[in-house]
């Protein structure tokens, strides 16, 4: 009997949350109302993930 590939099934399981995400922010981002510039092009402002979370490292205090 063959063994269970978990690599394989994991990284499906990635993949397909990877395209969720992905389509929920295609989603989110066609919903968002388009500014125009004065020149008539269209603006469209995206948001970085990242934004807004601020990185703090801990060191290590020595005795």
């Amino acid at each position: 009997m063959a063994k269970p590939n978990y690599k394989f099934d994991k990284r499906q399981r990635d993949i397909a949350k990877k395209k969720k995400q992905d389509e929920k922010l295609q989603k989110k981002l066609s919903n968002k109302p388009v500014a125009k510039n004065p020149d008539g092009t269209d603006v469209v402002e995206t948001t970085d993930a990242a934004e807004g979370v601020e990185a703090t490292t801990d060191t290590p205090s020595s005795p």
